[in-house]
């Protein structure tokens, strides 16, 4: 049985991991409430902008680009989302695996015709240690989100399209549902899916902090009825368009802004998942923490006990003796 002052020593270290597992849950909490009002100021922008631009391919016969034909896959390119740092449970082994089995899956192609864009640290360094090609450096990324890089990385990928040195785009992050789910996605970026414009999951609760099960309860009370707004907000458009000035300028105007759009809300929701995921695991580590706590002092106090009793034992047998 150890002694009471390696006891007491680590009382100290767990009440001092403690301390940092709590300080980290708030910060990731506070970080996270800034990342739900990005994504909840620039959401109905870019849903109602998508809405729009694939509603207009779809009823438009003409209204055929380069960035909406299907074509044999030769070379693919994968837009990975991670973060710079660990501490935040699965998040990154998530997203790591899921991009090995992209990879995986498209290895008949053969690696060098695999293009990684790694958005994150983590990713980024599993990318080289497994011999992929990078596009680039986009580190700071995932730290402080920028809609100017995303537009130039849009640009980079929609010209690279069009040019056929890539034929599939897709992107691999965490959609960002309630700061207690995120939901691993891989989506097709280019071409552009007509067919997902009615079955895009934005159902996200971008108002609570707190990752329980009242909350999620919550979630799903409330889903019937974000269901009928959302419904209410893409109802299809009116068939009967008119063009002006016309379809080639309305066409090279909507696109690259739907591109940078989709990139920049992939970001956001992989930086809110980054922190919802932190703030659950040190939410956790702290409650072990205390439980661990309450289990060294009550072993604290069982063996002081046992001193103190032992100590009277020996008095209590001395004054027989004598």
């Amino acid at each position: 049985m150890p002694s009471l002052k390696e006891i007491k020593g680590r009382i100290a270290s767990v009440q001092s991991t403690r301390k940092i597992t709590s300080a980290m849950k708030m910060v990731a909490s506070s970080k996270l409430h800034h990342a739900q009002v990005m994504i909840e100021n620039m959401l109905p922008y870019e849903t109602m902008l998508e809405h729009i631009l694939k509603s207009f391919l779809a009823a438009e016969a003409e209204a055929q680009t380069v960035f909406t034909q299907q074509r044999p896959v030769q070379r693919v390119a994968l837009v990975v989302y991670s973060s710079n740092s660990s501490l935040c449970g699965g998040f990154n082994a998530n997203v790591i695996k899921l991009m090995q089995q992209a990879v995986s899956q498209y290895e008949h192609l053969g690696r060098e015709n695999i293009l990684i864009y790694p958005i994150g640290r983590k990713v980024a360094e599993k990318a080289q240690k497994l011999g992929l090609q990078c596009a680039g450096n986009y580190t700071d990324l995932a730290d402080k989100p920028n809609v100017r890089q995303c537009i130039d990385i849009a640009a980079e990928l929609g010209q690279r399209f069009a040019d056929g040195e890539l034929d599939h785009v897709e992107l691999i992050y965490h959609h960002f549902k309630s700061a207690g789910s995120q939901i691993l996605t891989r989506k097709t970026f280019l071409p552009i899916d007509l067919e997902t414009e009615l079955e895009r999951d934005h159902e996200r609760d971008l108002k609570s902090n707190v990752a329980t099960r009242e909350a999620q309860e919550y979630l799903r009370r409330n889903a019937r009825q974000q269901e009928t707004v959302q419904t209410e907000a893409v109802k299809p458009l009116n068939d009967n368009l008119i063009v002006e000035p016309d379809m080639d300028t309305v066409l090279s105007q909507l696109i690259p802004k739907m591109a940078h759009l989709m990139l920049y809300t992939a970001l956001l929701d992989s930086v809110a998942s980054e922190h919802a995921a932190r703030m659950v695991a040190m939410q956790t580590a702290t409650d072990n923490a205390d439980e661990l706590l309450r289990q060294l002092n009550l072993q604290y106090n069982k063996s002081r006990q046992q001193a103190i009793t032992s100590e009277l034992l020996d008095i209590v047998g001395g004054s027989v003796n004598n």
